[in-house]
């Protein structure tokens, strides 16, 4: 029954959509396909990156919030404490928007996993279209000289660094430093994703660097047109 679930719910439908694009709008480059996949499913997911956006916002009210408590009551710690949490509970965030994309996002992950692993071959894929989909025939796996099937060092490191690069501004916009483990983190993990992306056919890097090209551009734009109050002085 699950496999029943699985093939016929989410993976045919995904291939199908991915086929569909390749056909109509990537010029039959399966790259592009991939990449027009992913800007469509951010664009489905937007109400839900607004959300996590706004939550940004007010994380960074509360960092500046309790960088101003820690210079007003630096010699009396257990006001502090009690005003930290204060402000904890005014700013309290949270993340059920985030983790939908993101959940979504890594299922979509998976399913294109498994259409790579089952190949692009003309036969395979045939198999699995629905009647409205024409065949590709033979699928054009280049993109920008790279086969997305392959494995690409480039690439999953470019994926790695663009981890790395979010992970440290992010720290430095933080009010507080980072901890030990926060440092070890924004090492290591991005270690982490390129290690795991370059095991991986270059399909994944490149659907998550779009999906962080994405992201990225939601996050110039409520900077733009969405600023930061300066936080109130603590009394």
């Amino acid at each position: 029954m699950s496999d029943f679930f699985w093939n016929d719910y989410l993976y045919r439908p995904l291939l199908n959509i991915l086929i569909w694009l390749y056909n109509n709008w990537a010029g039959q480059n399966l790259g592009w396909a991939v990449v027009i996949l992913t800007v469509a499913l951010r664009v489905m997911l937007l109400p839900f990156s607004i959300i996590t956006e706004r939550n940004a916002v007010r994380y960074e009210r509360l960092h500046e919030r309790i960088a101003g408590l820690e210079k007003a009551f630096k010699n009396d710690p257990v006001q502090l404490k009690e005003e930290i949490r204060n402000v904890m509970h005014q700013y309290r965030v949270s993340p059920w928007a985030k983790t939908v994309v993101l959940g979504i996002l890594g299922l979509v992950l998976v399913l294109l996993y498994q259409v790579f692993l089952g190949g692009m071959a003309p036969v395979t894929i045939a198999r699995a279209l629905y009647e409205w989909n024409d065949p590709p025939g033979v699928v054009d796996t280049m993109f920008f000289g790279f086969d997305i099937a392959a494995r690409s060092l480039l690439w999953s490191g470019a994926a790695g660094v663009w981890v790395f690069l979010d992970l440290y501004w992010t720290q430095r916009k933080s009010a507080q430093p980072a901890s030990k483990g926060e440092v070890m983190y924004i090492i290591f993990f991005p270690l982490f994703v390129f290690a795991l992306l370059w095991w991986l056919p270059m399909v994944k890097s490149l659907f998550i660097l779009t999906a962080m090209a994405f992201s990225g551009t939601i996050t110039v734009l409520r900077k733009a047109f969405v600023r930061t109050p300066k936080p109130k002085a603590a009394h």
